[in-house]
């Protein structure tokens, strides 16, 4: 394909993000505006940014490739997603916000009083962050590539170029802004071309749209492989606990005003994502009965930008690519934009900022230091990108999500909501957790040749790292009682104290 619209469509996003990225120079002058906006954000304003961040390449074509190669079975990856919220509602939403955190390793280290735990929670969000970005580069290419015709490389250094410059103009100020006008770019993106597929397809009389029998049979052995009902159970474990886990959804909680915003925030978010996800389905499904069988070589991740060519055509047929091949480039924007906040944040808080204070006589390097690693954010995985073979945007960020549930979840649960939680078990914790996820996933991608078991426990070993990574910090917390920081009963007071009461506490003192 080659569709003038739709690179027209690719150009229109990426200047709207510059420009609406520029709104955030002009606000931000602190450290805070640039790392959580100045906790100012308002709720509905937060959701729109976190529906944006959160809706990457993985759900704009990744899930309804999935749905169109496995059926009904993939159709748990979009609620999973979405539960996440749910149990990020219910356990940690409020006492994130009220630790006072900039970024992950900041709560770790406030809540257990380690620099090593800290160390390694900032060499973990690198890692969680590299991982998801890999995709969207990938996944940009993927797209400019299908819809201009454009050399491979193309698509990924336009994104890098672009969240380069967002996130280094204004921060989390120019971010929020930038995904939450792209949450809605991306459902509109989606939805129109949804509804007019459908409408001509039942105008010209066609019938329901009939799929072969299997797919429509969950959990059958036509899924992901072998033992699809443990693969299932594994995939919404790591989608529900690892959304808690991924530090570019927290930093955004930072941003808000309270716990009770927060809270806020997250129940607007459930409703905006349940909104978005009974999108994809209906692509995977006409792309089904549209394509029976792809040609060699061409991916599933490309069937929701293939439709309107095959099913309308002409210039209809264009716009609407046009649509999709915008609202995709806005999916990999927003995502990006979002990752490479986080991964900037500890690049300069932990890299950065030390050597450039050396250089300066220990004066803060201000913004300096926080946009060379806004650029090193996102070049490393580009490069990443380029010398990796894609393995599929919904699978790469399958493996992200498996991290970050077998890491971060066992420690800001036990963190928040167990005060037994000792510093050597939330470090056993941490590299059990990421151990064992690391190895299992790296073995699935070195070696083609495993089935049965072995196959599904390292493709999908949350099932059981996860547990395993909270009873290793549990027993080994047990076991050290004298390695419980002192400040523990304070620190929980704070997470736990909602803001009213501390503002009553403070007028009667004054």
């Amino acid at each position: 394909m080659n569709h003038p619209l739709s690179l027209a469509a690719v150009v229109l996003v990426c200047l709207t993000t510059l420009a609406v990225g520029g709104l955030g120079l002009r606000l931000s002058r602190r450290t805070s505006d640039f790392y959580v906006a100045g906790r100012t954000v308002s709720p509905r304003l937060n959701a729109s940014a976190i529906g944006g961040e959160y809706l990457s390449a993985a759900s704009f074509l990744g899930v309804a490739g999935l749905v169109y190669g496995a059926g009904v079975d993939m159709l748990w990856l979009p609620v999973g997603y979405t539960l996440g919220y749910l149990v990020l509602l219910v356990m940690v939403a409020a006492p994130m916000r009220r630790s006072g955190a900039y970024t992950l390793p900041d709560f770790a280290e406030a809540r257990l009083g380690s620099r090593a735990i800290r160390l390694v929670s900032s060499v973990l969000v690198v890692a969680i962050g590299w991982l998801y970005l890999v995709p969207q580069f990938q996944g940009a290419s993927l797209t400019l590539t299908l819809v201009t015709g454009a050399p491979s490389w193309v698509g990924g250094f336009v994104v890098m170029v672009v969240i380069a410059a967002a996130v280094g103009a204004g921060g989390m100020r120019s971010i929020t802004f930038v995904q939450a006008v792209q949450y809605w770019v991306k459902l509109t993106a989606l939805a129109v071309p949804a509804f007019v597929l459908l409408l001509l397809w039942f105008r010209d009389g066609h019938p329901a749209p009939v799929v072969p029998p299997d797919w429509n049979v969950p959990l059958t052995p036509t899924g992901p492989g072998d033992h699809p009902t443990y693969r299932t159970a594994s995939t919404v474990l790591a989608l529900c606990l690892g959304t808690m886990g991924l530090p570019h959804v927290l930093v955004r909680y930072y941003t808000n005003p309270d716990g009770v915003g927060a809270r806020r925030t997250t129940v607007t978010v459930i409703a905006l994502l349940g909104t978005f996800y009974l999108l994809p389905p209906v692509y995977g499904m006409l792309g089904r009965v549209a394509f029976p069988v792809l040609p060699e070589g061409v991916r599933s991740d490309s069937v929701v930008l293939r439709l309107p060519g095959d099913l309308v055509g002409g210039l209809g047929g264009d716009l609407l690519t046009a649509m999709l091949a915008g609202g995709a480039f806005a999916a990999f924007l927003s995502t990006a934009s979002g990752l490479a906040m986080s991964v900037t944040g500890v690049l300069d808080q932990e890299v950065l900022r030390p050597r450039l204070a050396r250089f300066t006589g220990g004066d803060a390097p201000g913004v300096r230091g926080f946009r060379y690693a806004a650029v090193a954010a996102v070049v490393i995985p580009y490069v990443l990108s380029r010398v990796t073979e894609p393995l599929g945007v919904a699978t790469t960020v399958g493996l992200a999500f498996a991290v970050a549930a077998a890491t971060f979840a066992p420690l800001i649960i036990l963190g928040v909501w167990w005060r037994r939680l000792s510093t050597t078990g939330a470090m056993a914790g941490l590299l059990v957790g990421g151990v064992a996820t690391t190895a299992s996933l790296g073995t699935t991608m070195a070696r083609d040749d495993l089935g049965g078991w072995p196959a599904a426990l390292l493709a999908n070993p949350a099932l059981w790292a996860v547990p395993l990574a909270f009873a290793v910090a549990v027993v080994v917390s047990l076991a050290t009682p004298g390695r419980i920081p002192a400040s523990t009963t304070r620190t929980l007071v704070r997470l736990h104290t909602p803001e009213r009461v501390r503002l009553a506490r403070s007028r009667i003192r004054d």
